[in-house]
């Protein structure tokens, strides 16, 4: 997210022109810039859903995602039930902007670095391994196994919408840990979606999907960046995966690695042309033309403008611009939805006895127990064996609350839940060890860190870079 300081730096002056609906959207604009936001909306969105799954309409609830959605075009026939065209369809979306941000964390981020990406790499390996072992204790031999990879997911939008909720009582290192370690968590379960909840497969249309994918990465190569090729060939991509039986979403990824990463302008070239732009700009107002209400521009204006808006658009990368312009969207209707159709489980009269089930059990304790245990002792392991540092400013009991609220797993719990026990009745007892569990992870999380004494952060200045570092770039991965 922005600094708000620079924003409110660069707001323009609008003086009375400002329309008056400003002062009615202003208090939405401002709550959907809150960092919590999102994960404020999916417990709204959580809430109602069991609500409507425990009412008198619950009925309704249930049949209105199996309502079927047809695309058809000629020949061409594609339908699925509701429910299925938000797990498929939507959330490939959704794992194509996570596939977006582990690009950037690898080539620009806190995983571009053996120094930088050890740390949370341990951490969210520990993370992932003592969940799925504590599960598998409950379940060796049951109904239940395939369930392993649930406690394994970390939701990232609900473990940073509890740390904004702190504020300024936990260091910003601390966010960055959490958000890296949620990255490599969400790289994690892409790889055990694609390998363990494979259905069987369909060679024809996985070959398509690959030479779709690789005609993907040759657009890259040749430089193309407008998004429209790249948006066609993933639709091809995302559908030939559906037919092959790999799951959808992992096409979402795989597109997002074909994405360029380089910008055409690096910031210097662009802040000379700036000024030189703005000099022409300055010199073609010719106060005979011009309208002192700034309703028209004159031709070169224009020119001039637009010449602009183009460099704007080179001096930040495909994969940039379009990271930004999915994370609204994302955050606020793709995972609100998914939250709405999934997390509704009828559990009046029965909630304790489903609670008990190895299933429900295997998930609570792998989320509360796995994940606290697992994370904390790789966080040790990797700065006892001196392979990493602690971030400046966290400490331990900072490092504790974070992987009590890894424990929150809830958006991919729910998703790999729908992929382990689609049509089977332990769907829904996972269900309720998934909320269980988050709900107990975030307030215990949340507690061990509000009481954390604050830590002073020093404020470091970066220093200047050189001239060949401001003009290196990230190179594109093969």
């Amino acid at each position: 997210m922005a600094d708000p300081v620079l924003q409110e730096r660069l707001k323009l002056d609008m003086g009375s022109s400002e329309p008056r609906i400003s002062s009615v959207v202003r208090p939405f604009q401002d709550f959907f810039q809150i960092e919590a936001s999102s994960g404020i909306l999916l417990l709204a969105f959580t809430g109602i859903a069991l609500f409507l799954a425990n009412s008198p309409w619950a009925e309704s609830y249930f049949h209105f995602w199996e309502t079927e959605l047809a695309i058809v075009f000629g020949d061409f026939h594609l339908s699925m039930e509701l429910l299925h065209w938000i797990n498929d369809g939507l959330m490939a979306i959704f794992f194509f902007l996570v596939g977006l941000e582990i690009k950037r964390e690898i080539l620009v981020g806190e995983l571009s670095s053996f120094r930088k990406a050890i740390l949370p790499i341990f951490a969210a390996i520990g993370g992932m391994l003592f969940p799925a072992i504590i599960y598998l204790l409950f379940n060796l031999r049951g109904d239940g196994q395939q369930g392993w990879g649930i406690p394994m997911a970390t939701d990232i939008a609900f473990a940073l919408g509890v740390l904004a909720l702190l504020g300024s009582r936990v260091p910003t290192s601390l966010k960055v840990f959490l958000t890296a370690l949620a990255i490599v968590d969400d790289l994690g379960a892409v790889v055990v979606i694609a390998i363990f909840y494979t259905e069987q497969l369909a060679w024809g249309w996985l070959v398509l999907g690959i030479v779709v994918f690789f005609g993907m990465l040759l657009l890259n190569r040749l430089g193309v960046r407008h998004p429209v090729p790249y948006g066609a060939l993933g639709i091809v991509l995302w559908f030939a995966f559906l037919q092959s039986g790999v799951h959808a979403s992992i096409a979402g990824v795989l597109a997002a690695l074909t994405i360029p990463a380089v910008a055409r302008m690096n910031t210097d070239q662009f802040v000379n042309w700036s000024l030189q732009a703005l000099d022409e700009l300055q010199a073609c107002c010719d106060p005979s033309n011009h309208d002192p209400h700034g309703a028209a521009t004159t031709m070169d204006q224009r020119a001039v403008l637009q010449a602009m808006e183009t460099a704007i658009q080179h001096v930040e990368s495909p994969l940039q611009r379009m990271e930004h312009a999915l994370e609204m969207p994302v955050a606020y209707t793709i995972m609100p939805l998914f939250a709405l159709a999934n997390a509704g489980v009828p559990f009046l009269g029965h909630f304790f006895e489903d609670l008990v089930d190895p299933v429900a059990l295997g998930i609570v304790m792998g989320l509360v127990f796995g994940k606290q245990i697992g994370i904390t002792l790789f966080t040790w392991l990797a700065v006892r064996l001196g392979l990493a540092e602690l971030p400046e400013g966290v400490s331990w009991r900072h490092i504790y609350g974070v992987a009590w609220l890894g424990g929150i797993g809830f958006t991919m719990a729910l998703f790999i839940d729908g992929l382990a026990f689609e049509g089977d009745p332990l769907l829904e007892t996972a269900k309720i060890g998934i909320l269980t569990a988050s709900i107990i992870c975030g307030v215990v999380g949340y507690l061990i860190l509000r009481t954390a004494p604050a830590v002073a952060e020093e404020a470091v200045q970066p220093e200047p870079a050189s001239p060949q570092a401001r003009e290196s770039q990230p190179a594109e991965p093969a």
